[in-house]
């Protein structure tokens, strides 16, 4: 085994047996490097990433590759997840040298830790002439390769930098039209989603033009959020047996997915059709809710209270092959039944995938439509689809399962902590709201020590205190949605510790940006800040909303000042392409519609609190309960159950049943 037998990744372990000598990142493998004056190959990837396991079989398990990896070069795996600060650094490096990225991430480096080259996958032979090639460069013309180091590192200080921006602008409706405007190009109308293959999800995106589309009444914008979250639902994106999204789609139809299962995409897509059932109250939003839930807990809960990170693509070194049925499989588990569960789900005999004969399961028609179309009654059509599909389930259980990776990482449980207090509102469901406080219990009881700073990945003992501005953001995040479904204000200020021990070590006040490290962390070739939001949202566009939040339930002028010099400075790169500043957008929907603060005090709080959530009122934070310390609760407790609405530091009179509440607020949405 080589040096990473003894890591708790599971990456890492996956490497260990490798005969290439891979060392984890730290000061031993980088002195070497400098000891011995190698260049350094700085690989990165994850656990679930199936052409991370492609390049491993083609590569790093061979033993003519491995033993030039091993004379020529310090060889360095790193988990992305884990050390998202050093994936930050050498993405920026390939993007910047080749206009595109991904995972694995494979880099070479001056034995100072400066690259001088990268890219993605590369097959066997490229890979070894590749290696050849660079080591001899750096042997014959080691001025040449450190000018380029020099330039290179200098571009990607420069990466996605954006200047300090001192004036506030005055924003407007016309300010998000335009964004929106330029984004409709990307619509796919037929299928959903934006462009073509591959697919992403993107649930931040989705979120964003639903408010817009709501509080602009835009029909068009609308339809296109709709279409999206049925065509997601329906595809083979969707686990339609256990529950819970794959993280992509490799066509443009949602039908075929890159098999791999991650807490961070479904996690955000609870919160996405939570919001969206609120929204539209369709039933399809509540069931999908339902299963990714029941997924989560069933595949991705750790007895301690956390979730684990993600499921593989691979089972028995084949992509999708857990998931995956031939049609005969299909017959013999369900007999007479087999006919309509394949026309339900499009199974043929000649598999409607690449691979032969095997079927990924997806949707076309809603239920009724097919029914009709057969000639059933709707019920006992999906009576015995449901019947179909607990066969089908407890069949597939008996597959070799793909591989758990079981880090339990703050930022994504965070972000799940977000997704069942979301699901809590959207559905009042009890259950919901326990499995959240036991995610928070979890967080503030094994992922922050006593000085107030968080670990950035739970292992048991000996947590280590390195975390990274995602992690703060996301935390937070979820512990402010907590105190909205329960009103305990214990939960809030640990947000709000956690929100300015971020102020104090990752804010600079000079650029008015967070930086994505902290200032004790490691010190790599740069420090750099995370803006654009992606397949989770920036972490810079997380801290803002929070203190946005933060700002309005304290009642404290330095986090708005803060959140808005982050809008500030990002707005002038918003409009070229909204899908890459979605969440920054909802922030810029709440300036310019404004927040309503909605109290609800007394006795019955909780009560009005639920039918207040049954309505959807996108740019809102509730707050209240029996008793309270926030200021806006100041002088608000009778005897008497109140509704108070409030907006831009004034409040109008109390109410005392939740249609008048909606009243007040739709009254100032007309104004």
């Amino acid at each position: 085994m080589n040096y990473l037998a003894n890591s708790t990744s599971p990456y890492l372990l996956q490497h260990a047996n490798n005969p290439v000598d891979w060392h984890p990142w730290g000061q031993e493998a980088l002195q070497k490097a400098k000891d011995e004056n190698k260049l350094i190959i700085i690989s990165i990837g994850y656990s679930a990433c199936h052409w991370c396991h492609v390049m491993e079989h083609e590569s790093f398990e061979d033993e003519s590759v491995a033993a030039v990896m091993n004379q020529y070069f310090v060889c360095i795996k790193v988990d992305r997840e884990e050390r998202p600060d050093i994936d930050q650094i050498y993405m920026s490096a390939v993007q910047l040298m080749s206009g595109r990225g991904g995972w694995p991430l494979n880099c070479i480096c001056l034995p100072d830790k400066r690259h001088i080259f990268g890219g993605t996958y590369f097959r066997k032979n490229d890979w070894a002439s590749l290696l050849f090639n660079l080591a001899d460069f750096f042997k014959q013309k080691p001025v040449e390769a450190e000018e380029y180091a020099v330039k290179l590192t200098e571009g990607i200080q420069n990466f996605e930098t954006i200047g300090f921006v001192k004036e506030q602008p005055e924003y407007s409706k016309d300010d998000l039209q335009l964004i929106v405007t330029n984004w409709k190009k990307y619509f796919d109308s037929e299928e959903g989603g934006m462009g073509s293959a591959p697919k992403f999800p993107m649930p931040n995106n989705w979120q964003f033009l639903m408010r817009y589309a709501y509080l602009t009444n835009d029909v068009d914008i609308a339809q296109n959020v709709t279409l999206t979250l049925k065509k997601m639902a329906f595809g083979g994106i969707y686990d339609h047996i256990g529950g819970g999204f794959a993280r992509y789609s490799v066509d443009g139809r949602w039908h075929v997915p890159h098999f791999e299962k991650m807490l961070y995409d479904n996690a955000q897509l609870i919160s996405l059709y939570s919001e969206a059932y609120t929204w539209k109250n369709s039933p399809l939003y509540k069931q999908v809710v339902d299963e990714i839930i029941n997924f989560a807990m069933r595949e991705l809960s750790s007895s301690d209270g956390g979730f684990y990170s993600a499921l593989d693509a691979d089972s028995e070194g084949v992509e999708g092959k857990f998931y995956t049925f031939t049609k005969a499989e299909i017959e013999t588990i369900l007999g007479e039944d087999a006919e309509l569960f394949c026309i339900y789900y499009h199974i043929t005999e000649d598999g409607n995938w690449e691979e032969e004969q095997t079927n990924v399961f997806f949707r076309q028609e809603k239920d009724l439509q097919l029914a009709n179309k057969l000639g059933l009654p709707v019920e006992s059509m999906m009576e015995k689809i449901e019947d179909g599909r607990k066969k089908v389930f407890y069949a597939r259980s008996l597959h070799i399962r793909p591989g758990l990776d079981n880090k339990i990482l703050a930022s994504w449980n965070g972000l799940m902590l977000k997704g069942l207090c979301d699901a809590c509102r959207a559905f009042n469901e009890h259950d919901y709201l326990d499995i959240a406080l036991r995610t928070a219990d979890f967080i503030v009881n094994y992922m922050v020590n006593e000085e107030g700073r968080l670990s950035r990945t739970y292992k048991g003992v000996d947590n280590d205190s390195i975390a990274f501005l995602d992690d703060y953001a996301n935390v937070s995040d979820g512990l402010i949605a907590l105190y909205e479904v329960t009103f305990d204000e214990h939960w809030l200020e640990h947000a709000r510790s956690l929100v300015n021990y971020a102020i104090a070590h990752f804010y600079d006040p000079s650029s008015g940006i967070f930086y994505f490290t902290a200032d004790g962390n490691e010190q790599l070739i740069a420090r750099k800040s995370e803006i654009m939001d992606g397949v989770i949202p920036s972490s810079n566009s997380v801290m803002a909303r929070n203190l946005k939040k933060l700002g309005l339930l304290f009642d404290d002028e330095e986090y708005h000042e803060i959140s808005a010099q982050l809008l500030r400075n990002v707005m002038p790169h918003i409009a070229r392409y909204g899908s890459s500043y979605s969440n920054w957008c909802m922030l810029l929907l709440d300036e310019v519609f404004g927040t309503y603060e909605i109290a609800i005090t007394g006795e019955n709080y909780d009560a009005l609190r639920v039918e207040i959530e049954n309505k959807y009122i996108p740019n809102k934070i509730i707050l209240g309960g029996k008793k309270g310390s926030l200021p806006l609760l100041q002088e608000k407790f009778t005897s008497e159950t109140q509704i108070f609405i409030c907006k831009d530091k004034t409040c109008s009179l109390p109410v005392y049943n939740s249609i008048d509440a909606v009243k007040q607020i739709n009254s100032k949405i007309l104004l």
